[in-house]
């Protein structure tokens, strides 16, 4: 898969300075603007701009400085809840809130109504967190479970849910609860490994938590594999055609809901190399929809067919009416890079030292536009059978595929022989 080119190449060369006007006019304390926007300015002056003294926020009048403190953090709170799963946030947010508290009887409901929204999605989190870790535990290889209780896993995904479009449905809820618990600070921390205005400083090295983003990657992943262990699976062609047809028919529901993450999770796995060998299966089977979905998620010129796609459902969502209209699921992993390469393509200071806030500007927008997105509350009815299906199955590892796809349809060279042979001796004990 192409990587998506550095987002500096967008501009011209004289980059983010060519709207950077630095007359008198302009510049207020160090800090420059233009069309009232906030375009640079050293980190000194920003400092200085927003820390309170004597004449800015006088001792005297706390009762007007406690709103502004309330509202600042409640919406922090609100918006980066996992800031305060470290402790040593969580001991000033307390000390903070504790101070305010102690002034009108207003304040007190306040904060206390913001502690407690914010406890309990801490532990939501604790508890999605732990749902998790059960079920990669449980986990297991499935031509294990096939070897040793061969009964155990007869059912294929099918037999759990005959309708392509309720499995896109599920596939969704399970998309939409994932997104929901990625916190924005998570991108932050993805990229950042020190402080980005200050190279000598560690920053996040030594509490990196980006748990939940790790995590939906790891969903995309085993979406992949399962869709390959589904097609690779049955001993008949037929079957393995129907199944083929099938899992197009899924995808093609997801591209219509807007959940484009399964879609491209499902077409990676009937690419993958087991799955896509299979050309006596494949001649059984009708490839004109497949084409069209993978004509919609075709990776040359930067994804230009997809980003298309995404823009309409974009659109569409901030005009709906309804939840089923308002979903937008992004191909992920496209999204990550986009994030990485704007980060890493641009500077964060410009050329005369001052911090490039057109850059952080850029940041915010693409990660809140998908705040927007993972807040849209699933309108599909959960299907607790096909979600434990879904999350739980066993699946094949890539050796394992490997080889139930040279059971099914033999080696055509020197080499797959060799491969296959090399497989069956490893992972079933026969020569």
């Amino acid at each position: 898969m192409p990587q998506t080119p550095p987002f500096s190449a967008m501009f011209d060369s004289s980059g983010y300075n060519r709207n950077l006007y630095q007359s008198a006019d302009d510049s207020c304390g160090g800090l420059y603007y233009h069309d009232n926007n906030l375009l640079s300015g050293s980190l000194e002056a920003l400092i200085q701009h927003l820390v309170p003294n004597v004449d800015y926020y006088p001792d005297n009048q706390i009762r007007k400085i406690a709103p502004k403190i309330l509202q600042l953090l409640t919406e922090w709170t609100e918006t980066f809840p996992y800031d305060f799963r470290d402790e040593r946030m969580m001991r000033n947010l307390k000390d903070l809130a504790h101070r305010i508290a102690s002034g009108e009887e207003t304040y007190r409901k306040n904060v206390q109504q913001m502690m407690q929204c914010l406890i309990r999605k801490l532990a939501a989190l604790s508890q999605y967190e732990e749902v998790l870790a059960k079920i990669s535990s449980t986990s297991t290889d499935r031509l294990t479970v096939l070897k040793t209780k061969p009964q155990s896993i007869q059912r294929d995904i099918i037999t759990v849910c005959s309708d392509p479009y309720t499995l896109a449905q599920q596939l969704t809820n399970v998309e939409l609860e994932r997104l929901n618990y990625i916190g924005p600070e998570e991108f932050v921390q993805a990229f950042v490994q020190k402080d980005p205005l200050d190279n000598d400083k560690s920053c996040y090295s030594e509490r990196k938590k980006t748990r939940n983003l790790e995590a939906y990657v790891e969903w995309f992943n085993r979406l992949s594999y399962l869709v390959a262990t589904e097609i690779c699976m049955p001993v008949k062609k037929k079957h393995r055609a129907r199944m083929i047809e099938y899992f197009i028919d899924v995808a093609r529901e997801c591209f219509n809901i807007g959940n484009f993450n399964s879609l491209m999770a499902i077409i990676s796995g009937m690419n993958m190399s087991p799955v896509s060998r299979l050309k006596k299966t494949w001649a059984k089977v009708k490839t004109a929809k497949f084409d069209v979905l993978e004509h919609q998620m075709d990776p040359s010129s930067n994804f230009y067919n997809y980003r298309t796609a995404l823009r309409g459902a974009a659109q569409r969502s901030l005009t709906a009416h309804s939840s089923r209209e308002k979903i937008v699921i992004p191909f992920f992993s496209l999204l990550i890079k986009d994030i990485y390469f704007l980060n890493e393509g641009c500077a964060n200071r410009l050329p005369n030292g001052h911090v490039n806030f057109e850059k952080f500007w850029e940041l915010a927008k693409q990660v809140n536009e998908f705040m927007t997105w993972k807040q849209v509350e699933c309108p599909f009815e959960r299907d607790r059978k096909i979600l434990q299906y879904l999350l739980t199955v066993p699946v094949f590892s890539e050796d394992a595929l490997y080889l139930a796809s040279y059971e099914s349809e033999g080696p055509e060279n020197h080499i797959e022989k060799d491969r296959w042979k090399s497989l069956r001796s490893s992972l079933l004990g026969r020569v």
